[in-house]
Parts: C-alpha cells; sequence; structure tokens
C-alpha cells in the first residue's frame, strides 16, 4: 500500500508536459521565394514574438555574413531585456564547419543542427556520397563541437524525417541524444505525412529515444496544421515536451508552414485537444492580429480573406440563417472570440495631410512624425543622428517605417546602427 501510494505521488509530483511554439518565420519564412525581410524587420518581429509569449525564434543563420550584425545586435537585446525571455536559436547544418563559423562571428547561444536522413536524400542530394553512416558521424560531431564551444541547447534536424527508414531515424536520434541534443525535430520538409502517419510515427520516435520532439511542417498538401498537431499529441501522449514550429500567415517554402495563429487556435479550441493539452501558458493570442499585420506589410503580402482568425472574413456573416443565428448568439456560428485576437477595436486611417521619414527627409518633416509619436529629442545633435538612422531604415525597407519602428530607432540607436550595417 505505501509503495502504490508513494508511485501515485511521485506521478502527482511529475510536470504536466507542455506544447511549445518555436517560431521560424525569421529562419524559414525569409527563405520564401521572391520575398524577404529586412534585419529591422527580422527585429520587430522578434519583439513582437516576445510579447505575444512565443518560446523561441528562429532568428536567422549565423553562418551567413550578411546576417551578423543583425543576429548579434538581437543578441545584445536579450542582454538588455528587451528580447527576454524569448529564446533566439540560430540554424545551421550538421557540420563542423558550420558550428565554427557561427560561434565564430556571433554569439549565438542556442543552434539547430540540421542534416538529411531519407534515402531520397542520401542519393538524390548527396548523390550516393555520403552512407548513413556518414551522416550520423557528422551529426555527432557536430553536437560535440557545439556543446564544446558552450552552445546551451541543442536541436537535431532530421531533414525529411517523413520520408526517413524508421529504424535509422530511431537509431539517429538515439545517437543524437547520446552525445548531448536537447530536442529532435522531425522535420516533414516536403508535406508528405498526414496526421494519422506523423501520429504513428513520432509516437514511436519518442518513445524509444525519451527527448522532447519538434514538429517541423510544411504545406505542400495543405496540411502542415493538423499534421503539427498530431505529431504534438503522438509526443505528449509518450511523455515528453513538443514544440511546434510555425511561421506568421503560414510564408515559407513553396506552400509555405504551419501558420502560428493557426496553430495556436487548433490546440486550443479543436475537439481533439482543448483542456486535454498544455499549451504553453505564456502566449497571448491577442498579439494575433497585430503581428499577422506588421508580416503581411513586411512581406508585402496580403493576408488572404479567408485567412483563419485574422483574415477579414473570418468573423463576417452574410448569409441570413448565418447572420441571425450568429446575432442570437456568436456560437452558433464562430468557435471562438475575434476580441481574443485583438481584433475589433476600429482602425483609423490618415485621410488628409501626411508627412512620413524616409530616406530623403529633412529635419522639419522628420521632427514632425517625432512629435506625433510624443517623442521628444535633447538636442538637435540627437535628433540629427536618429534621422540618419531612420533614413538607413528606410533604404533597408523600402517603404514606409511604421510607428512602432520609429520608436525603436529612437530607444536603442547603437544597437539599430549595427543592425542596419553590412560589411561585404
Amino acid at each position: 500500500m505505501k509503495k502504490r501510494n508513494a508511485r501515485q505521488m511521485k506521478s502527482r509530483s511529475k510536470a504536466r508536459n507542455v506544447i511549445k511554439i518555436i517560431d521560424v518565420t525569421n529562419r524559414d519564412g525569409v527563405q520564401t521565394s521572391r520575398l524577404g525581410l529586412s534585419k529591422l524587420e527580422k527585429t520587430m518581429l522578434n519583439i513582437y514574438l516576445n510579447e505575444m509569449g512565443i518560446y523561441q525564434s528562429e532568428f536567422g543563420f549565423p553562418v551567413t555574413r550578411h546576417e551578423t550584425n543583425y543576429l548579434n545586435a538581437n543578441l545584445e537585446l536579450a542582454k538588455k531585456g528587451v528580447l527576454r525571455p524569448i529564446v533566439l536559436s540560430g540554424w545551421v547544418r550538421a557540420i563542423t564547419k558550420d558550428v565554427n563559423v557561427a560561434t565564430k562571428l556571433t554569439k549565438v547561444e542556442h543552434l539547430n543542427l540540421s542534416i538529411s536522413t531519407s534515402e531520397q536524400m542520401l542519393y538524390g542530394k548527396f548523390r550516393g556520397k555520403l552512407s548513413k553512416d556518414d551522416i550520423i558521424e557528422m551529426m555527432t560531431d557536430a553536437v560535440d563541437l557545439a556543446r564544446k564551444k558552450g552552445i546551451k541547447t541543442i536541436g537535431v534536424n532530421a531533414e525529411d524525417a517523413s520520408r526517413s527508414d524508421m529504424n535509422f531515424l530511431i537509431k539517429f536520434a538515439h545517437k543524437a541524444k547520446a552525445h548531448g541534443a536537447d530536442r529532435i525535430r522531425y522535420c516533414d520538409t516536403l508535406g508528405y505525412d498526414d496526421p494519422f502517419t506523423i501520429y504513428k510515427r513520432v509516437r514511436l520516435l519518442a518513445s524509444e529515444i525519451d527527448l522532447p520532439i519538434e514538429l517541423h511542417c510544411h504545406n505542400d498538401l495543405g496540411m502542415a496544421v493538423a499534421v503539427s498537431i498530431a505529431g504534438a499529441k503522438a509526443a505528449i501522449d509518450s511523455g515528453v515536451d513538443a514544440y511546434i514550429n510555425t511561421t506568421l500567415n503560414g510564408m515559407g517554402e513553396r506552400a509555405g508552414n504551419a501558420d502560428l495563429a493557426s496553430v495556436v487556435l487548433a490546440i486550443k479550441y479543436s475537439s481533439g485537444f482543448g483542456d486535454r493539452y498544455a499549451l504553453d501558458e505564456r502566449i497571448k493570442l491577442s498579439y494575433a492580429w497585430k503581428i499577422a499585420k506588421f508580416a503581411s506589410y513586411a512581406f508585402r503580402i496580403p493576408i488572404p480573406v479567408n485567412q483563419v482568425a485574422v483574415g477579414a472574413n473570418a468573423f463576417a456573416h452574410e448569409s441570413g440563417i448565418h447572420a441571425d443565428g450568429a446575432l442570437k448568439d456568436r456560437r452558433n456560428y464562430e468557435l471562438y472570440d475575434y476580441e481574443e485576437l485583438g481584433r475589433g477595436e476600429p482602425e483609423i486611417i490618415e485621410t488628409g495631410r501626411m508627412i512620413t521619414a524616409g530616406e530623403y527627409s529633412g529635419i522639419k518633416g522628420f521632427r514632425n512624425v517625432y512629435e506625433r509619436l510624443e517623442i521628444k529629442f535633447k538636442n538637435d545633435k540627437e535628433a540629427t543622428n536618429i534621422l540618419e538612422l531612420v533614413r538607413h531604415a528606410n533604404v533597408h525597407t523600402q517603404k514606409p517605417l511604421t510607428h512602432d519602428e520609429l520608436r525603436f530607432i529612437a530607444k536603442y540607436p547603437d544597437v539599430a546602427k549595427k543592425i542596419f550595417t553590412m560589411s561585404p
């Protein structure tokens, strides 16, 4: 009886497994063909993601030299407490060369190391030059070096995991764990999995290795959100934490990735989840509207009218039956409230005279812009310095700066200067 009670107490004391969000807009989202973000826009996204309570931002490529100043500037913001508690992680290939370069060029403390694991990639990408043993050796050497270099969190990515042999995937993950990896990223790189296959595969993988599982799912078959939460369910059911990779507005290569707002809503409101699975309690869904609109502006891609949660028609009713039902009780035709997403406030649009700050602004127009933001400068020298930074920022973004961008530059001019500086 005493033993049984002890086991029950131990079970009760064990923390409940949680689903956390790792947003990869600043890594995978910016790889969208023909699109991109300026370093200032990437920084603003990190700030918004932090405010929203997102656990981690995969904020860039530490081996890509045009990212160096931006990455180190954002890490500086983390030390200042501006980007905290969000974790800033970099993405590199699982090779020692990348780990060396990443830790030499930047002060990054969290890395995801990625390498392909499928037969298709071994022969179609590596052209048969690498064996499965070579893949494992390269990965473990990279993990060993990352740990030696002082990297605090190491995630190991199995690219094309959904098309990988399951026995090899388990062996690969076991080796990663043995060498000190903190998480395994199961990559559905081509959107090949469906909710049923990924549940089965991740359940087996998580049960075998007993490590937290990241789900990185693409939308080639239109199932990225469904597959992501099915994979997370499998991880939680196996007794480990789950991390879902998302992007804002589903941006990403080809057909995109799992949309951030959609994933959070699916976990909170779909019939199979609800209170059964714990979502990171720091997440504030009320930021969804603001961050989606900024991402749309930054990427220059309009939000589709029928986009989940943030589309113009997400809460629009025209059919007589629907309109009547929604007016009687919103739950008749609305699964969740628009206020929860930060929607509902009227938006004021300037239709009269407008003075903007840009790359050709003069001091008087510039001062007018900042006066409207209720920001005052100590003296003319400070105003001139900030104006110069605003000009550089506009060269980067090639669009009018938002009020938050203008405020950021005025508040952190030294960090902003680093973000705008590149050394070819």
